[in-house]
């Protein structure tokens, strides 16, 4: 059976035209997924984006462009989006359909998540970081045509290390392989061990905070890595898939359980719950 797919973006996502929670729904009951959280985003950060970068984004995101050369992501409209996800419930009654969030960058933007996440019950919030430098934000899509790759990961990690210490409220790290996805053939193949003790430091304090690693399938996430989870004292981990469009639902899950298990992390009780030791 494959694990829950705890992280899955709709069409209340800016970044997911192709999204549809029904069709997204109705792929899981294809597939034989028992649970999935709908995690769509809640982006406060105003990143600077030059035309000519943001047509690697979804269409129309140059319009989004303001004079400053900020980029305005839409605001995730919580009442469509609590609406849909009740619809689909009814609609797929042997589905577990969980309400969720992926916070980007969380611990700048605290006054804008604590209003968000007054506005609903969420099951699954997730954290992620996308960019560097809160005063000038760089998305981090586009940081190697820019910097060196080494450079890049290790201030990527720097800056999810800050997301991790800070009391921002959410329950699992998204993606600490982000800018993997992005990673510059020039630089030769990405090497984790090559920054061990970077990844530590980041796992340790996790661990620490009580939160839950995410194994993100868009790049698989490196043995290694979970590993380094394990031996630092993390304690569960969970799935996604990141999918934005229904055909990515649950893609890589099920050689991503097998990795899980094979580092000693269990199914729960519950269909939704966390993968522990």
């Amino acid at each position: 059976m494959l694990p829950p797919d705890s992280h899955v973006h709709s069409e209340w996502s800016w970044d997911a035209p192709s999204g549809s929670m029904e069709r997204t729904c109705a792929r899981a009951v294809e597939l034989g997924l028992s649970c999935l959280a709908f995690t769509d985003h809640a982006d406060y950060t105003r990143w600077q984006v030059t035309p000519q970068e943001a047509v690697h984004w979804p269409p129309g995101s140059a319009a989004m462009i303001g004079q400053d050369g900020r980029f305005d992501t839409p605001p995730l409209q919580v009442a469509g989006y609590l609406a849909g996800l009740q619809r689909c419930r009814e609609r797929f009654p042997g589905l577990q359909i969980l309400t969720g969030l992926e916070l980007g960058e969380a611990h700048w933007h605290a006054g804008e998540v604590a209003i968000l996440l007054a506005a609903g019950d969420f099951d699954r919030v997730l954290g992620s970081v996308h960019s560097l430098e809160p005063d000038a934000p760089l998305a981090v899509d586009f940081l190697f045509g820019r910097f060196g790759a080494g450079e890049v990961l290790r201030a990527y990690l720097a800056e999810v290390l800050r997301l991790v210490e800070s009391p921002a409220p959410f329950g699992v790290l998204a993606h600490i392989d982000y800018p993997v996805r992005y990673w510059p053939a020039a630089a030769g193949p990405f090497r984790p061990a090559d920054y061990e003790q970077e990844y530590r430091v980041v796992l340790t304090a996790l661990a620490g905070s009580g939160r839950a690693l995410e194994i993100n399938t868009v790049v698989p996430l490196a043995p290694e890595i979970l590993r380094w989870w394990r031996e630092s004292g993390g304690g569960a981990v969970t799935f996604g898939s990141d999918a934005h469009e229904p055909a990515k639902l649950a893609d890589g899950l099920a050689d991503a359980a097998a990795m899980a298990e094979s580092c000693g992390f269990r199914p729960g009780r519950h269909l939704h719950d966390f993968w522990r030791r």
